[in-house]
């Protein structure tokens, strides 16, 4: 394998976001949320009615969000496969806990992480640095031809890497590895639901025109 070429192919991709992130002021969310896989492909584990319904449940889940913590936290709250991740700053202990009782109790919720930070909200260039950081991992991810970088979602605060997806324990092991090689990450924690390699196979690729 050429590995130069291979090293180019993710940093031209993340050189290409970052011209992107410069033009697009204030759509940081857009290129790091779903723009970038939307290009790079087109199939999602997730069936069309759980892919609706975490689109759903992340637009609720980010409307209670803001009415609780107002210009007093930043809270992003990220949904596949119904199972929630809440990632952000809040006020206190008390608001972290408002919060995700309020978006666990959103119909369709089966499951939530809460990774909220108690602390000030983060500034406009962290934000963009963690917009960054996803790109170079979604692209590190494509890179990786013997894995489906489209069953990861990657979610970044504060340099700190959250992986999401159905993904078998052979496939959550590189993604994690690949993941904690790109440069700036913090650390990785993983927020995966696993199947194995038979249930794998059964399951149909779903077309998915948002890449979401």
């Amino acid at each position: 394998m050429n590995k130069p070429v291979s090293l180019m192919r993710p940093m031209a991709k993340a050189l290409a976001c970052v011209a992107l992130l410069t033009t697009l002021s204030g759509c940081v969310g857009l290129v790091a949320g779903g723009a970038v896989m939307s290009a790079v492909s087109a199939n999602d584990r997730r069936t069309l009615g759980a892919q609706t319904e975490d689109k759903a449940i992340a637009l609720k889940g980010e409307s209670r969000a803001r009415s609780i913590v107002g210009e007093q936290g930043h809270v992003n709250v990220t949904s596949f496969n119904r199972k929630v991740l809440l990632t952000g700053e809040v006020r206190d202990e008390g608001m972290k806990a408002t919060v995700e009782r309020e978006v666990r109790a959103i119909s369709g919720v089966i499951g939530l992480v809460n990774e909220l930070e108690v602390g000030p909200p983060s500034k406009y260039t962290t934000r963009s640095n963690d917009a960054l950081i996803t790109t170079k991992v979604k692209a590190s991810l494509v890179d990786m031809q013997t894995i489906s970088a489209n069953s990861f979602k990657v979610v970044t605060e504060r340099g700190n890497v959250y992986l999401m997806g159905m993904v078998t324990p052979r496939e959550a092991q590189i993604g994690t590895d690949i993941a904690r090689g790109v440069s700036g990450v913090q650390k990785v924690v993983k927020v995966f639901e696993y199947i194995n390699d038979v249930d794998l196979k059964a399951l149909p690729p779903v077309t998915n025109a948002t890449g979401s």
